[in-house]
């Protein structure tokens, strides 16, 4: 009961028992004076002595009992009064004990308190205090709340568990990952969800925070590499003592790492091991090799010819071609046999457990040559039709090689003999190959500096009117006059050049060069005549080419008219419509252009007529093999017919001999070059020759007598 409540009730009931006392204690005097008023009116009224006592007597016993009636019922009043005043009092007392219980069980059960506490009065004091406990619980909860809307945010699962491992609370990242919903994993412990394979390792724990890779079970089955970090909670009540654990789901990361570690093995193309991994196990497999006491032999492969699928079709399809043939080869190969992708175009296999003591040549070069076949079958890629070849190169363990290194290089080094030979072959190591693929790497080096050390000489082969014997023109040759090696014939370096992407720089150096020559020449001789320069199918496709020659003329201050652009017909006939629309645009620019070692190739008459060119040369082969050869000759007339019909000039190349400028004037050549001239001279040199001529001396007129 409060303290007002309480103090107004004890006064109130003190007031009316002094009521009551009052209205007794006023009766007795008014009673005392009543008897003197009454005896005294009795004396009056004649009243004897004698009856006197008497007759006050039943006075005072009448107004006793009229007393006593008021009394009774001032009591009455009184008592009324105190129970209405009871009744309110317990009235109140219900409904503010009501008001109470229903708060503290609000408070109790989590609802929100009922807003009829009592402000003033019984229970205002208790109901503050309960007011204040919920505020303070309210407090908590907002905390509360606030912490579980934060970690529920966090997007990595949450796991709070007790001392034994038990799952207490957890996220909804949690509920995402496992599959389980939040209730049903805090009925769980945390070890039933990792996966069997990873809970012996696991363990709770301790002071120190613990980190670990492992593995969890979904509730689907499905397993999920996590990285779980997690440290232990500590407090004095035994409720907020546990663990927590951070969970991330590693699957993309684990993904990438496998990608990773498959990349720095395998080639991500064609699917096979790479240079690296190849080596490894090549290592390997010469290792098992030597133990059991067996041979194993590399073969080393180069696609002939591939830079034409890219340079034609575009990288795709070379990409697609690789594709192809390493599933071809893969199909092909026996047991005991590994391929590898060594380069861009090239590629490794090696065959284990061969007899050391019988020659396996035999048995390799049928697998090579099957090999070959199945390469050479023609494929699609788009809608184009395909065709390519390979060469191989065969090394044997350990009976040319012991080491890995030494082995690929001495497989890379018949490889490149099988080249040499055409291409579409298959050799076996020898030692003097090894010698072939030094020199060969060597002239690769120093072709990158051979235009800063000025080793790059231009030669010039006149070409003379057969009618009369006048020098016309020349062709220019290149030369690399490398310090001691002597003059290096462009057969031997301008395929190098064409591998290191070095052709364009020289290509370009040429004609320059040629352009300076001509300029020269011009002050001597107004018209030197046409210079004629051999042009590689890796320039004509350089699509910076035309606007490069175009700057050059313009540079050197000469006109492209006097210069002549030599294409062999195996260029021509590579990519026809292509090729057209390029000489068309030489033409335009008024380069002449001729067709280089014609009748070496296979383009028929229709196919010649859609090209613009002007000259024809005969390849030197058919020249010097047409005085004594009737195939030959029969070849050689009816190029120089053709020629004529069509209106074009015919060149013919390797003239040696007095007897072979005879059958080609007998022919009726046009022009003609070789030895019998002279050997290719200098640019000086060919000056010379035309200032004779322009003075009317004939340096080949004897020839022509």
């Amino acid at each position: 009961m409060s303290y007002s409540l309480r103090t107004r009730s004890l006064a109130i009931a003190a007031a009316l028992v002094a009521a009551f006392v009052l209205a007794a204690a006023v009766l007795i005097v008014v009673d005392h004076g009543v008897d003197s008023r009454r005896a005294d009116e009795l004396v009056r009224e004649g009243t004897t002595a004698w009856d006197l006592p008497e007759r006050l007597a039943d006075a005072r016993h009448a107004s006793l009992q009229r007393r006593l009636v008021l009394l009774g019922v001032s009591g009455g009043v009184v008592l009324v009064l105190a129970l209405a005043i009871a009744w309110r009092v317990a009235r109140r007392l219900e409904t503010a004990q009501r008001a109470l219980y229903d708060a503290a069980w609000s408070l109790a059960s989590g609802r929100p308190m009922p807003p009829q506490l009592p402000a003033v009065g019984y229970g205002a004091d208790f109901g503050q205090a309960l007011a204040g406990i919920a505020a303070r619980l309210e407090q908590k909860e907002s905390a509360a709340r606030w912490l579980d809307a934060v970690v529920d945010s966090i997007g990595e699962a949450v796991f709070v568990t007790s001392e034994d491992g038990g799952i207490r609370r957890v996220n909804s990242a949690a509920a995402r990952l496992t599959g389980w919903p939040v209730d049903e994993l805090c009925s769980m412990s945390l070890t039933s969800i990792i996966a069997p394979q990873d809970r012996e390792g696991f363990a709770l724990p301790d002071s120190v925070p613990y980190t670990a890779e492992l593995t969890f079970r979904t509730r689907s089955g499905q397993v999920i590499p996590v990285a779980l970090t997690g440290s232990r909670m500590a407090g004095e009540d035994p409720q907020t003592r546990g663990c927590i654990f951070v969970v991330h789901n590693i699957t993309d990361r684990k993904r990438a790492e496998r990608r990773i570690r498959y990349l720095a093995r395998y080639d991500s193309l064609t699917k096979v091991p790479n240079r690296l991994q190849f080596q490894h196990s090549l290592q390997q497999a010469m290792a098992r090799s030597r133990r059991a006491g067996r041979s194993l032999a590399l073969l080393y492969l180069d696609l002939d010819h591939f830079k034409e699928i890219n340079d034609n079709f575009g990288h795709a399809a070379g990409d697609r071609t690789l594709e192809i043939l390493s599933e071809r080869l893969i199909a092909q190969l026996p047991k005991d046999t590994m391929l590898g992708r060594l380069a861009g175009d090239e590629f490794g296999l090696f065959v284990e457990n061969l007899p050391a003591e019988e020659d396996s040549r035999p048995a390799l070069a049928t697998l090579a040559r099957e090999l070959l076949e199945q390469l050479a079958r023609p494929f699609h890629v788009g809608n184009q039709e395909v065709l390519i070849t390979a060469s191989i190169g065969v090394a044997l363990c350990p009976h040319d090689a012991d080491n890995v290194i030494d082995l690929i290089r001495d497989a890379d080094a018949a490889m490149y003999h099988s080249k040499q030979n055409g291409g579409n072959s298959v050799s076996f190591y020898t030692p003097d190959m090894s010698a072939v693929a030094v020199e060969r790497l060597m002239l690769k080096s120093k072709l990158r500096r051979a235009i800063e050390r000025d080793e790059l000489v231009m030669l010039y082969q006149p070409k003379v009117d057969l009618d009369g014997g006048r020098v016309v023109g020349a062709e220019a040759l290149l030369r690399w006059r490398l310090p001691g090696h002597g003059d290096i014939s462009p057969a031997q370096f301008i395929p190098l050049a064409e591998e290191s992407d070095l052709i364009s720089q020289i290509g370009e150096w040429v004609l320059r060069r040629v352009c300076d020559d001509y300029r020269q020449w011009q002050e001597y001789v107004p018209l030197p005549g046409r210079v004629s320069i051999n042009l590689s199918l890796k320039q004509l496709r350089q699509a910076e080419f035309i606007p490069r020659c175009r700057s050059v003329f313009e540079d050197a201050g000469v006109s492209p008219e006097h210069f002549e652009l030599e294409i062999t017909e195996t260029t021509l006939m590579t990519d026809a419509r292509r090729m057209i629309r390029l000489l068309d645009e030489l033409r335009a620019m008024g380069l002449h252009l001729s067709i280089d070692d014609f009748g070496t190739g296979y383009s028929s008459l229709a196919a010649l007529q859609q090209f613009p060119v002007g000259t024809l040369k005969i390849d030197q082969a058919f020249v010097q093999q047409g005085a004594i050869s009737r195939d030959n000759a029969t070849l050689v007339r009816t190029i120089i017919e053709m020629g004529r019909n069509l209106d074009l000039e015919v060149v013919a190349e390797g003239i040696e001999t007095a007897e072979q400028l005879a059958y080609l004037r007998e022919l009726g050549c046009h022009l003609g070059q070789g030895r019998l001239f002279g050997e290719p001279m200098a640019a000086d040199a060919l000056r010379d020759i035309l200032v004779e001529q322009a003075s009317g001396e004939h340096r080949y007129g004897r020839l022509f007598a």
